[in-house]
């Protein structure tokens, strides 16, 4: 009987890349799913998008958890533990339903003809397995990569969401945000509600959307929010929500969400349409919907750690999900300096990605990500050195020591800012979890 890291060096093992390895395709998944005999017991929402899947995966899940469900949700990656990528109620799967659950995919894959799963595809089959296991009476996915041919493609959308569309992964996906679109509008399904809560989406998005006859929702058109008006006496602790049912205008007063930055809106509003879309297979009532909202806590989404200095851990790495994180901090306040901790994937839009933060960080504490898709210290501070983008610059061998030695130099009155990968992100969490 295999522990869980003899199970996750196994299906490392699978592939030539192991944990990185990508290889997007649906055929292999689909054999083994056949040979395992899953089927869709349950509401499933598949989720896709840029930026903003984790957090409108995590509204949807506490809500239907608050509303008295059986909920499973599968996102990735994880931080510290691979758990973390399979939850039922909003709580880590357990090692033993895991490694029962990888027992049955190793077996099925061998009996399908001893096919090479990727270890997303190894794990996205696993985690239905738990789901069915565990009769979860609604299902969230959390698109990997795309979403055409992503693994959790294989199974079928009650509700598609596409939150946001963005240059990311163009090596796989397509150089602009037209094929970019289209890779992820494959989610749909026709006759199915489809909604995305990107203000401009892509056109071949929504070609693709009408060619299939799926049942666009696009944010601004047929569901949407309202911030307080500065000129009205509105409670300016409050947004509303508001979606079309049919002839019906409908429209929610609601305290702000849980996870933190005006984006956050867009996730907020696009779970609530998803489920709106989904109330005659799975209804939830206000009861549910506010405190859902407003307990929604998510690692590394501009999550800020109590205490001083101020720690902010965010796991943005692209241009869009940065420009939202430097909005972010300078909604924080004033701090006397502001530390970076940052490491990144070399297939990322580096200078891009940076370029949002110019002349907004004191001190850079730039790290080395282990792996072929690490990035050197030394590339990171040539980037941000060629890019004018000011500040000190320190190079360390990993985000762990890099946060090691921000915390050692912030005064109380600084902020830290750890981000530009879960990896760095993780590393940063290890290090604060070490007592000094």
């Amino acid at each position: 009987m295999k522990t869980l890291e003899g199970w996750l060096a196994h299906l490392e093992g699978l592939h030539p890349k192991g944990q990185a390895g990508i290889e997007l395709g649906l055929d292999r998944i689909r054999l083994v799913k056949d040979v395992l005999g899953q089927t869709q017991h349950c509401p499933v929402i598949i989720v896709g998008g840029t930026n903003g899947k984790g957090s409108t995966c995590a509204y949807l899940e506490n809500i239907i958890d608050r509303a008295g469900y059986k909920v499973g949700c599968y996102t990735s990656p994880h931080l510290l533990a691979y758990n973390e990528r399979i939850r039922l109620n909003g709580r880590s799967v357990e090692d033993g339903l895991l490694c029962a659950a990888f027992a049955r995919v190793e077996s099925a894959r061998q009996r399908a003809g001893d096919i090479a799963l990727t270890y997303f595809e190894f794990g996205t089959l696993a985690a239905w397995e738990v789901f069915a296991a565990e009769g979860v009476e609604a299902a969230i996915l959390e698109v990997g990569l795309g979403g055409r041919l992503d693994a959790v493609n294989a199974y079928e959308p009650d509700v598609s969401i596409v939150t946001t569309v963005a240059l990311d992964h163009t090596d796989w996906l397509g150089p602009d945000r037209e094929s970019i679109g289209f890779e992820k509008a494959g989610i749909f399904r026709a006759g199915k509600p489809v909604l995305c809560a990107d203000p401009q989406p892509p056109q071949k998005l929504l070609d693709h959307a009408a060619a299939i006859g799926a049942d666009l929702r696009l944010i601004g058109r047929d569901f949407g929010f309202e911030r307080p008006s500065a000129e009205t006496n509105e409670n300016r602790l409050q947004w509303r929500w508001w979606c079309r049912s049919g002839e019906q205008l409908i429209k929610r007063a609601l305290a702000y969400p849980g996870l933190r930055g005006p984006t956050q809106l867009y996730n907020a509003a696009v779970a609530l349409a998803a489920l709106d879309a989904l109330g005659n297979k799975l209804p939830v009532t206000m009861q549910a919907i506010r405190p859902g909202l407003i307990e929604t806590e998510l690692s590394g989404r501009f999550q800020v750690v109590p205490g001083k200095p101020a720690i902010v851990l965010d796991v943005g790495h692209n241009p869009q999900a940065i420009r939202v994180l430097a909005d972010n901090l300078s909604s924080m306040g004033f701090f006397d300096q502001t530390y970076a901790v940052v490491g990144m994937l070399n297939d990322k839009d580096i200078v891009g990605a940076l370029a949002p933060l110019k002349g907004k960080v004191d001190h850079w504490h730039v790290a080395t990500l282990a792996g072929l898709r690490g990035t050197p210290a030394e590339t990171l501070a040539d980037i941000i050195r060629d890019s004018g983008l000011g500040g000190e610059i320190v190079k360390h061998a990993s985000p762990a020591e890099a946060m090691h030695a921000a915390k050692g130099r912030a005064a109380e009155s600084d902020r830290i800012l750890a981000f530009g990968s879960f990896y760095t992100v993780a590393g940063a969490l290890e290090a604060l979890r070490k007592k000094p």
